[in-house]
């Protein structure tokens, strides 16, 4: 899959002031953009609009993990020094890898106490891109009850407004636990929602990709095909896997909620030649080029300029279409990113 592009065609201007910083109420009065993937045409609506667009036999495609509130702020136990970790990815029994900073702080052997001591954690290794591998201890309860008490939600950067309430960057259907940020285009949906488009006789199946910073990294590459993934943990059971391919021999669409559920769906396609009960990891990167497998239709968010995620959709909406519709969002005033208004590409 070679491509000419390079990582400054996928760069757009956009207004700081429509960086949307709180989620809107209730989450399906979000705008949603309607993107014609053939002809290009652009449609405005409301998110809870969606399921106008949505015919029996469809299956909607929703990725049901759950962030896990993956910041803690430690104290050094020798010194008393603050260090900020992250938590990535689950490793085995109590090791996670993480993120930390200040990093001088968090060496080899050095320990830390989270919560007042309820939680504690050893460093037992740095890895390579600096990384920590982490050692979690703890004298009664489990990691994850613990967790909640002492950890705080990953908010991305972008993001400065406090968040009042911590489910509002969970999605109602989440329940894997394992992100470090979440499967946004989800966010949209409400129970009620999600219930109209049941009734309506569309298919609603679930994929688990957790979610890695990996995702949200920056392509420091002049030429995008030369930019890595990191890889990030996707399952699928074989019956979400039937109802996919229910919808497929009956000739309805397949639609992914979310870059996430893309990948993990794509990742599927393309190393079993169809879709199964499936598990492992993923480090798959779309651009344009790609020759999609499963995908008939996204609902996705807006996404940050010269990112992994626009070059996703753009690779399923076609370049020239992405782009128009990005910079007519930006005239139309949407909000973009995590808590931002969405997209509807069939």
């Amino acid at each position: 899959m070679k491509t000419q592009m390079k990582t400054s065609d996928f760069y757009y201007d956009l207004p700081q002031e429509l960086i949307a910083q709180t989620p809107i109420e209730p989450r399906d009065a979000s705008r949603l953009l309607v993107l014609g993937r053939q002809s290009g045409e652009l449609c405005h609506r409301r998110f809870r609009d969606i399921a106008d667009y949505l015919e029996p036999g469809d299956c909607l495609v929703l990725n049901d993990s759950r962030v896990l509130p993956a910041r803690l702020f430690g104290v050094k136990e020798d010194t008393g020094a603050h260090v900020e970790f992250l938590l990535l990815t689950h490793r085995e029994g109590d090791d996670w890898e993480a993120l930390a900073g200040p990093g001088r702080r968090a060496k080899p052997g050095s320990r830390f106490s989270f919560g007042g001591g309820v939680l504690r954690a050893e460093v037992l290794d740095v890895l390579e891109g600096g990384n920590r591998l982490l050692r979690f201890s703890y004298d009664e309860g489990n990691f994850y009850e613990l967790l909640d008490k002492v950890g705080t939600m990953p908010l991305p950067h972008y993001i400065t407004a406090e968040l009042k309430d911590q489910e509002r960057y969970q999605n109602v259907y989440s329940r894997e636990r394992g992100s470090a940020a979440a499967p946004t285009a989800g966010l949209h949906f409400t129970p009620e929602l999600l219930e109209r488009i049941r009734k309506k006789g569309v298919r609603i199946a679930f994929v688990t990709l957790h979610v890695g910073l990996g995702t949200f990294r920056p392509v420091k590459v002049e030429h995008i095909e030369e930019h890595k993934m990191h890889s990030e943990h996707y399952a699928l059971t074989a019956e979400n896997a039937a109802l996919i391919n229910a919808a497929k021999a009956e000739g309805k669409r397949v639609i992914a909620v979310g870059t996430t559920s893309c990948r993990t769906l794509e990742t599927i396609g393309t190393r079993e030649g169809c879709i199964r009960e499936s598990s492992g990891w993923t480090d798959i990167f779309i651009y344009p080029g790609y020759e999609f497998k499963v995908l008939d239709g996204l609902v996705t968010n807006f996404h940050l300029p010269e990112s992994t995620l626009i070059m996703l959709v753009s690779a399923f909406a076609g370049y020239d279409h992405t782009m128009r519709a990005y910079h007519t969002a930006v005239q139309e005033r949407y909000r973009f990113f995590s808590f931002g208004d969405a997209m509807l590409i069939l």
